[in-house]
């Protein structure tokens, strides 16, 4: 197999990077690429610096496991990988049958003598970093949206960790030295998953409500009280507002680690009443009598 390792194969865990397993196949794996790529395409989260990162670590990984070729030289280096530098200051990976050589070899006699020197055996590994771990907890929707405080329990150990506010259902915290043991320790990776909303949804940094307008309020305009997050604020509503307009209401949705808010999207819908008074069906029935300025289906030619 060649030797094309480089330092971050040693370093990051692409399958976890992915949340598919070591024997996932390569049908799984472009499946979960897919799913991840869509979920945090830039598009998809404008101004989103997290979602941002994620979108590049997931096509790196992808990028790699993707490859049958690759995949397995991938393998190969996260079992047989070391990382030697010389005196220059150059870094190298390169495999363990390379240094060794097979019996004999002098790279094995120099290894060997360098051993014996410092009162170590001939041939001492040096020491393996740590794996990577993975887990996953549940926070409500107000909690990701303030931050919170969790443990996990992996390997027998217990972990406390802060989740930051304005986390992403779906987000992973990445904590450095908490995986398995080695030199280094590995990371520890936490998926966060988000409950719902009962009336809020959510757009990136963007909080998203959808809110109901009578046929009047919709045709003649009207103020409207529309909840946030941080209480309740008017919104105009202009005469002839069509079903599925959105307004946007500037710094109403979530904060951010980096204190960074984004707005309230309101996108209204026009209701129509089930049952009428005798005084509302009477105002409609002269209402449909009177000649209307615009016909609605026009665009069908009728």
């Amino acid at each position: 197999m060649p030797t094309t390792m480089r330092r971050e194969w040693l370093e990051k865990d692409y399958y976890a990077t992915l949340g598919v397993g070591k024997d996932a196949s390569q049908r799984d794996i472009k499946k979960a690429y897919r799913k991840l790529a869509q979920e945090y395409h830039p598009d998809a989260n404008p101004d989103n610096g997290d979602a941002d990162t994620r979108f590049k670590d997931v096509n790196e990984a992808y990028d790699v496991l993707g490859d049958a070729e690759q995949r397995k030289e991938y393998d190969h280096a996260r079992e047989m990988g070391y990382f030697v530098g010389d005196p220059g200051g150059a870094q190298q990976y390169v495999r363990v049958e390379d240094l060794l050589g097979g019996g004999g070899s002098p790279f094995q006699d120099l290894i060997g003598g360098f051993g014996d020197l410092f009162g170590g055996g001939a041939g001492r590994a040096r020491p393996q970093p740590g794996r990577d771990l993975a887990t996953s907890i549940s926070v409500s929707f107000h909690e990701a949206i303030s931050g919170t405080t969790r443990e996990v329990q992996v390997d027998g150990k217990r972990v406390k960790f802060e989740v930051p506010k304005g986390v992403a259902d779906g987000a992973r915290v990445r904590l450095r030295g908490k995986g398995g043991p080695g030199a280094p320790n590995g990371d520890l990776y936490v998926t966060v998953g988000v409950a719902d909303h009962p009336i809020f949804g959510r757009k990136g940094r963007s909080l998203t409500i959808e809110v109901p307008l009578t046929y009047v309020e919709a045709t003649l305009g009207a103020e409207i009280t529309v909840p946030t997050l941080q209480g309740s604020v008017k919104l105009r509503i202009p005469a002839g507002t069509a079903a599925g307009k959105t307004f946007k209401v500037k710094g109403r949705g979530i904060t951010d680690n980096q204190e960074r808010t984004g707005d309230l999207l309101v996108t209204v819908t026009v209701t129509v009443p089930s049952t009428l008074t005798d005084e509302e069906r009477s105002l409609l029935e002269k209402l449909a009598d009177q000649p209307s300025a615009e016909n609605p289906r026009k665009h069908l030619g009728v």
